[in-house]
């Protein structure tokens, strides 16, 4: 072999040697730097590394913010009604040291397993204790129950390296056998609450008739009163102009009210009438002279009257 071709395979080396000793982190990972399953670098910030070829190796973690969906577990709050829940997760990988002597070389998939249990044993818990209620789980409040679940997760997660960011209730369901149970409850519930509103509405209504009818009855009573004063007060100004009328001239109103029962008798075609000659009714046709013997004059009345009876 040649001085040149020494020379070439040593820079080939050299370059290989260089290269595999260059490693390079992103602004989304962490690395550690392991000699013999020892940590001897740990790379959190991006950019550069160095490491020594053959001897270390490099090993990479997300640094992002990952996403954890547990399994459907059964809870039994303090009322006894249990309750099928289920909850996701956010959390990053705080120590890259802690979590590699946690887990091992089992990486990300048995740290999921283990925070996934921690989870379970927190909601459990959580949502177990005596001051929770099904109610409590199902209303707004579930929101601190939410956070408790969290924060009491945070601690043991902290000892395999992960900080749980957020934890969340994804669903809240009734175990399948006591679903149709709860219906048929709920439907009683809301057909009692149906009766019990359509009753109110029938007692109401029937007040509002009650009302209605005696406020009637009270109107038609009062206009028949006011009906009634008026009719006597009319009957008693007529009956008051009229005697004012017949006491002006008495004569006259005798001769006016027999004008009518002259032109009632002798209307039709029967014009005869058997009667006593000296009978009242004929006064004012058979004699020219008064009663007492002297020239009847034509009496004197108002003209309006007079006028009538003319015509009559």
């Amino acid at each position: 072999m040649t001085r040149a071709s020494i020379l070439l395979v040593g820079a080939i080396v050299l370059i290989v040697g260089l290269l595999s000793s260059i490693f390079i982190v992103d602004e989304r990972e962490k690395a550690l730097v392991l000699q013999f399953g020892q940590i001897r670098q740990v790379k959190e910030d991006p950019g550069l590394g160095f490491k020594i070829p053959l001897i270390q190796e490099v090993v990479k973690y997300d640094d992002r913010i990952l996403s954890l969906d547990t399994d459907e577990i059964e809870v039994t709050p303090s009322d006894d009604r249990r309750l099928v829940v289920d909850a996701f997760a956010r959390y990053r990988i705080s120590d890259v040291v802690r979590f590699r002597q946690a887990v091992g070389v089992g990486g990300l998939a048995a740290a999921e397993t283990r925070l996934q249990s921690i989870l379970n044993a927190q909601i459990r818990e959580v949502l177990g204790s005596e001051s929770v209620t099904s109610d409590t789980i199902l209303s707004p409040d579930r929101r601190l129950l939410m956070n408790r679940i969290r924060d009491q997760s945070r601690a043991s997660a902290l000892a395999l390296g992960l900080d749980i960011v957020d934890v969340r209730l994804k669903t809240t369901n009734l175990p399948e056998q006591n679903l149709e149970a709860t219906f048929a409850r709920m439907r009683a519930e809301r057909e009692r609450e149906a009766a019990d509103e359509i009753a109110r509405g029938n007692e109401a209504a029937q007040r509002v008739r009650a009302q209605a009818d005696r406020t009637v009855v009270e109107i038609v009573s009062d206009a028949n009163r006011q009906a009634e004063i008026t009719r006597g007060e009319a009957d008693a100004e007529r009956t008051r102009i009229t005697a004012e009328a017949y006491g002006q001239d008495e004569e006259f109103f005798q001769f006016y009210r027999s004008l009518p029962a002259y032109v009632r008798s002798l209307s039709g075609e029967n014009s005869t009438l058997v009667i006593t000659p000296d009978n009242d009714f004929f006064d004012y046709l058979a004699s020219p002279f008064g009663r007492d013997g002297a020239p009847a004059a034509p009496p004197a009345a108002p003209a309006g009257m007079a006028a009538e009876a003319v015509a009559e």
